[in-house]
């Protein structure tokens, strides 16, 4: 691991936003820990009705969301280079090590559990993964991708084969996709308003792509004739998240739950609509982005976690509070990925 002290990152514009969503992913997610499975009226009882706004605890603890962010983001500083050959075994043995682990005792998914599971046995991750599953999972943990100064097709490649080690669904592999370009947009300096816009092309353009030299015979899995049409499925899907997103947008806030206008969140398209929508409506108060995630009925610590990447990543490490870095859990790992080179 390349040693670096919480302040290392603060080298470059690139590194500052890299650990602004990198850290904001992680306090979204401790943000949202406490609120998961709650209803709102719960979360209000218990928080107040302006929802959890501070750090508990030191270390202020994450969930499996940040855990297997790391996983994918250290899988990726240890690749020499990024292709599938050379990814898909860090990878799998970064997942192995979290499903094992001591630490792993924060309510994990039970689809990364049961792919972990086959994985360990040796088998090709496309036999392995849940090949049913489009859980929030998928994209959970892509953030580190839509770091790396790569081009788009490695990008949407790395994003697509981190998700289907796990969850196999088409949905959960675009959505993947969708989550790390929405990084890699507001890393490069887009708006988080024009993200909606911006992946909705990104839809367009890649409805019936199937990266064969990423992903393999994994469509074979679907049942279906062809791989464009296994692909397609998950485009259709996130275009529909997206188009109830704009509507949602499109509409007055009356700061109620996110997740009545977006879905709740669980599966992979839901959450990078509702995190988008806290993230959106929040551009200028990136901390009320996570609490809006957090103060929600659904998967709110994976919500919270992506509105923190996306917010995190538009405002860099100017955004969050300045005692926070000291205090959130695996702060050492996070600031030695924001800081290391691509």
């Amino acid at each position: 691991m390349r040693p670096a002290g919480i302040i290392a990152f603060m080298i470059s514009p690139a590194s500052r936003r890299a650990a602004g969503s990198l850290f904001g992913l992680a306090y979204g997610d401790a943000l949202g820990k406490p609120t998961e499975f709650l209803t709102v009226a719960e979360i209000d009882r218990r928080f107040g009705p302006t929802g959890p706004r501070e750090l508990v605890g030191d270390p202020a603890l994450v969930t499996d969301d940040t855990q297997m962010a790391l996983a994918v983001g250290w899988a990726l500083h240890d690749a020499p280079t990024y292709t599938p050959g050379a990814v898909e075994p860090l990878l799998r043995r970064r997942f192995l090590d979290w499903a094992t682990s001591p630490d792993n005792n924060r309510a994990p998914g039970m689809t990364c559990l049961r792919a972990c599971a086959e994985l360990s046995r040796g088998l090709p991750w496309q036999q392995a993964t849940e090949a049913g599953s489009k859980g929030c999972g998928a994209n959970m943990r892509v953030t580190p991708v839509g770091l790396l100064d790569v081009d788009l097709d490695t990008l949407a490649g790395l994003a697509q084969l981190q998700a289907g080690l796990t969850h196999g669904h088409p949905t959960g592999l675009a959505a993947s996709e969708l989550t790390a370009y929405a990084v890699r947009l507001l890393v490069d300096g887009a708006a988080l308003a024009d993200l909606p816009d911006l992946l909705t092309a990104r839809v367009d353009e890649q409805r019936r792509v199937y990266r064969a030299d990423w992903l393999g015979d994994l469509w074979k899995r679907s049942g279906v004739r062809a791989p464009e049409e296994f692909i397609s499925r998950g485009w259709q899907e996130c275009e529909r998240a997206l188009a109830r997103l704009d509507v949602a947008l499109a509409a007055p806030d009356d700061g109620g739950d996110p997740c009545r206008l977006t879905g709740e969140g669980w599966i992979a398209e839901e959450a990078l609509a509702a995190a988008l929508y806290c993230a959106i409506r929040h551009a200028d108060s990136p901390v009320y982005a996570l609490v809006r995630g957090a103060r929600t009925a659904g998967d709110s610590d994976s919500i919270a976690a992506l509105a923190g990447a996306f917010v995190g990543a538009a405002h860099g490490m100017s955004g969050w509070p300045s005692g926070w870095a000291e205090r959130i859990e695996y702060a050492d790992q996070l600031a030695a990925l924001a800081a290391a080179p691509d």
